[in-house]
């Protein structure tokens, strides 16, 4: 925790707001390049044989290829998952929320080219007859489209359902149920198909998992990975609305004892002290619930 609010100091003023906007957007991109030329895609997916053989831009534009075909019940899944992300994104900070995402994205970089390595080595069968078969090449073309950011969103929906536990969502528009049970049905759904995956399988669905334990595992002691009440989120919000309405006649000077951001180059920011910190410690509106408490 300490390592990454040292990182968030540093480097905090980079972190992208609205990241899940982005990714839609380059679903979208994606979808696009697919409708006037579906191969195209062929050349931006996670191939880590050919980034190794200067294909470099692989690294990133696999992003934008969509985990899915264009349906209506695709549209309503990213709809879904922007507002999940968005909330994650105005409780945990933007910094905490952009760390989440490339991690995730990062251990599916790194998952690929570990298939790669084990593609290698001797008497591995299951690789070895396919790599014959069809050749070094064409074998990873085949399994590139494995890694794709499906699992990254699947994350996201499991770091939502850690912290938001008691939220109520319909079920196939009908059905209300609390984003837990959804969670725990989502963790056994996804332990029974890394049972029954082969090596690249296991690989993709273990780096979605990583990401998720490894994140929550560094901001426990920051309340991040603990439940947070939508109450709490809800009154968070009216009061910055109500802030925003309201035309203080002298601005106070605040200073978050984080980032180091003041009311009088942010009149607009809401700073609130922490009644949990051992002394009068003030913290902006994206540090109040994701900083280390003073003790």
């Amino acid at each position: 925790m300490d390592f990454l609010n040292k990182m968030e100091r540093k480097f905090g003023k980079y972190a992208i707001p609205n990241l899940s906007l982005y990714l839609i957007m380059g679903y979208i991109l994606g979808y696009l390049l697919a409708f006037v030329s579906p191969a195209v895609l062929d050349f931006l997916t996670l191939n880590p044989y050919l980034i190794l053989h200067g294909q470099i831009w692989r690294l990133v534009t696999w992003i934008i290829v969509p985990p899915s075909r264009l349906d209506l019940l695709t549209i309503v899944m990213l709809m879904f998952y922007y507002s999940v992300g968005t909330s994650l994104e105005r409780t945990w900070g933007t910094f905490y929320y952009n760390v989440y995402l490339l991690m995730g994205m990062l251990f599916t970089i790194i998952g690929s080219f570990l298939v790669m390595g084990i593609s290698y080595v001797p008497g591995v069968q299951a690789y070895d007859a396919r790599m014959l078969l069809y050749g070094t090449e064409n074998y990873f073309r085949m399994v590139s489209g494995s890694f794709s950011t499906y699992f990254v969103n699947m994350s996201i929906f499991l770091g939502f359902a850690a912290t938001f536990p008691e939220v109520q969502v319909l079920l196939m528009f009908i059905i209300p149920i609390k984003v837990k049970w959804m969670g725990i049905a989502y963790a056994i759904l996804l332990g029974v198909q890394f049972l029954q995956s082969d090596i690249v399988g296991k690989i993709v669905i273990g780096a979605s998992l990583l990401n998720f334990v490894l994140f929550f595992l560094m901001t426990r002691s920051s309340g991040i990975g603990m439940r947070i009440s939508p109450r709490q989120v809800k009154r968070r919000h009216d009061y910055n609305r109500e802030i925003k309405r309201a035309k203080p006649m002298s601005v106070a000077k605040h200073k978050c004892a984080i980032c180091g951001k003041n009311s009088e180059d942010n009149p607009e920011a809401e700073f609130r002290f922490c009644s949990k910190c051992n002394g009068n410690y003030e913290y902006c509106q994206d540090h109040l619930f994701t900083h280390t408490h003073v003790q």
